[in-house]
């Protein structure tokens, strides 16, 4: 990390550590530990935002040196989230074993977020959390492989696309567990089938143009190819399918990542599509969603396709 990066991420990193929620939520009565999506009054503390805050410390973190100091507060997240799950393995938004509300349940791409942010902390936690994370993993790669479709997709809880059968949208979900599967796949071994078939799948539902849309057939938006690119892009650079030809995603990539670059002409504009909440059928958009994940896909295609 160079000294224009200390600059940056010095004060991001003690800033999203003061976010942290020290005492028990008023609103929900959610533990210490946690995390919300804001730190504006009315924020709640869930599971993707604190698995979210736990691996962007990790990165914000100039050394290991830095990162051990920082174990406390990590531990006390990764508790809040081990506390969420539930009996299903599947890790659910803010509250375990609710069930009452559609948002109560377990959802696949949260479960596969806080498996990330458990395997880049598990080495520098204690015995009693590391054996927690353990078992705590075990289950919810057992959950995740039970939620799998036939077609190797996942259907995430929290976004939704307005032109796919049912409102559902397999390739975001499938995306976000396989990026996650991609990052601790070494630990859990068992998940590579359903990894493969998650592969298998955001590469079917690739548009003929060369971007993704909430399933295939379905016209390509940023957000949806940004994400379906970094996903594969992840499996290339981190080798997590070791036993096949990782070239047949060189061609995916590629198209994908051209794809985002015509359409943002060459990182310039970034048109935002209706993205989320479908179990509800409230429909909106943000606009900081295309600009952040089409980044985060170019990145980690340039290592793929140009390392």
């Amino acid at each position: 990390m160079n000294e224009a990066d200390k600059s940056v991420c010095a004060p991001l990193k003690d800033w999203l550590l003061n976010q942290q929620y020290k005492s028990v939520h008023p609103f929900t009565n959610a533990a210490p530990g946690g995390w919300a999506w804001t730190d504006l009054p009315g924020g709640v503390p869930d599971a993707d935002d604190t698995s979210g805050a736990l691996i962007a410390l990790w990165h914000l973190c100039e050394s290991e040196k830095n990162r051990r100091e920082i174990v406390p507060a990590i531990e006390a997240g990764i508790t809040w989230l081990l506390d969420l799950q539930n009996r299903d393995g599947g890790i659910p938004t803010f509250c375990c074993g609710w069930g009452a509300l559609p948002f109560d349940r377990s959802t696949p791409e949260i479960t596969a977020h806080a498996l990330w942010a458990f395997h880049l902390w598990d080495h520098l936690l204690g015995c009693e959390i590391k054996s927690r994370i353990a078992k705590s993993g075990e289950r919810a790669i057992a959950y995740l492989i039970n939620t799998q479709n036939d077609d190797g997709s996942w259907i995430p809880l929290w976004f939704g696309s307005e032109h796919t059968s049912g409102e559902n949208n397999p390739v975001h979900g499938t995306a976000m567990v396989v990026l996650a599967l991609a990052h601790v796949f070494r630990a859990h071994g068992l998940a590579r089938p359903a990894l493969q078939q998650g592969v298998d799948f955001i590469i079917a539902s690739q548009h003929p143009s060369g971007g993704w849309g909430g399933a295939k057939g379905v016209d390509p938006t940023l957000e949806e190819t940004a994400n379906a690119v970094h996903a594969l892009a992840a499996c290339l650079n981190l080798l997590a399918l070791p036993d096949i030809d990782l070239l047949v995603l060189v061609e995916p990539v590629q198209r994908g990542t051209q794809w985002l670059m015509e359409q943002t002409q060459n990182g310039t504009t970034f048109p935002a599509a209706p993205i989320g909440l479908y179990f509800a059928r409230l429909w909106y958009h943000e606009k900081t969603y295309p600009v952040i994940w089409t980044l985060a896909a170019l990145e980690q295609g340039r290592q793929a396709l140009v390392e």
